[in-house]
Formats: structure tokens, C-alpha cells, sequence
């Protein structure tokens, strides 16, 4: 599956645009959902000894899923194509990679 064809399906269930506080609503979310993949490696560190092979990684797969409807929907509220979301990342790490500074820190290395 494409990026933006993901971003069109995931629009379908995603609330009206013009809702009251419809950005927070998608920010808070997206924070929401990554703070439950943590929770759940938090427990995972906890409960298993960090042993991957107890690793649930069906329940992960199910959060990536929410954390990426998030993203999504929260893209093409700024008016973004999720294709070209991805296509900057990638170009921003390879051209991180190329100046051998992906291990840095700093938004604008």
C-alpha cells in the first residue's frame, strides 16, 4: 500500500476537519498512542527481562497502526501528502547519512 492511499483510507474514520480543537485533538493523540508502544515496552522490560522472544509483537503492530492513523490524518490537516511526509524523511536521513552526522543531535544537522 501507498502512503497517500493509506491517508485516504484512514480519512474515512478520521472526525470532521473543522471540529473544535481538531489539531490538539489529532496532536494528543499521536503523543497518546506512541506513550502506549512505551507503556508496553516499559512492562515488557519489567515483566520479561527485555527478552525478545516475549515480545508481543502483534500488540505493537495494532499501536503502530494507531500511531500511524494519527499521522496520517494529522498530515492532511496540515495539508500534507503522507507520500511526500515519507519521501522528506527519507531524503533528510540519507543526506544525514552522506554528511556522517545520523548519529548527532539537533533537528537541523
Amino acid at each position: 500500500m501507498e502512503c497517500d492511499d493509506y491517508q485516504r483510507a484512514a480519512l474515512r474514520t478520521a472526525r470532521d476537519p473543522e471540529a473544535k480543537d481538531e489539531f490538539l485533538h489529532l496532536v494528543l493523540g499521536l503523543v497518546g498512542e506512541s506513550g502506549e508502544i512505551a507503556e508496553k515496552v516499559k512492562k515488557w522490560i519489567r515483566d520479561e527481562n527485555s527478552d525478545l522472544t516475549k515480545l508481543d509483537r502483534d500488540d505493537l503492530a495494532a499501536e503502530l497502526g494507531d500511531v500511524l492513523w494519527y499521522a496520517a490524518v494529522l498530515a492532511n490537516y496540515l495539508g500534507l501528502s503522507l507520500d511526500d511526509v515519507a519521501q522528506r524523511n527519507v531524503d533528510k536521513l540519507a543526506d544525514r547519512q552522506r554528511r556522517a552526522v545520523i548519529g548527532g543531535s539537533g533537528d537541523r544537522r
